[in-house]
């Protein structure tokens, strides 16, 4: 029989974000430095983040989206999400019925280029891309 097969459309229920930072007090003050010396990098905290707190256009683009959207650091991400991932951060995985989904990997976080509505285009051609929907 010909045709096509139908992917089975899953809805995604949240989103979350994995820096590539550590989340303790020394962790954050190592990124920071290292960041500014040119030796460390995340795609994900250029876009949610300015140099110290939380930038007021992404608290403007999370609070659009029409799901949570969380975010962790590599040592304190969920277990499902640090087997999926494994040391592939930053990151932005899909929760669904059916499980997780990685939408946005390292390299789509850089093309970002620090834009939080840049993000938000590319989580939603990653999520069509994955034939995801939005709930």
């Amino acid at each position: 029989m010909h045709g096509h097969i139908e992917r089975e459309s899953r809805t995604i229920q949240g989103l979350v974000g994995v820096y590539n930072a550590e989340g303790t007090l020394r962790g954050e003050l190592a990124y920071w430095v290292g960041a500014r010396l040119g030796r460390g990098h995340c795609g994900l905290c250029d876009i949610t983040h300015g140099s110290i707190r939380e930038k007021a256009e992404w608290k403007r683009c999370r609070a659009g989206l029409p799901v949570p959207f969380d975010t962790f650091h590599r040592d304190d991400q969920p277990d499902d999400i640090r087997v999926l991932l494994g040391n592939a951060v930053p990151a932005v995985v899909a929760r669904t019925e059916s499980g997780l989904v990685l939408l946005l990997g390292p390299q789509q976080l850089a093309h970002c280029a620090g834009s939080p509505a840049r993000l938000v285009d590319a989580l939603t051609s990653g999520a069509t891309h994955a034939g995801l929907t939005w709930t």
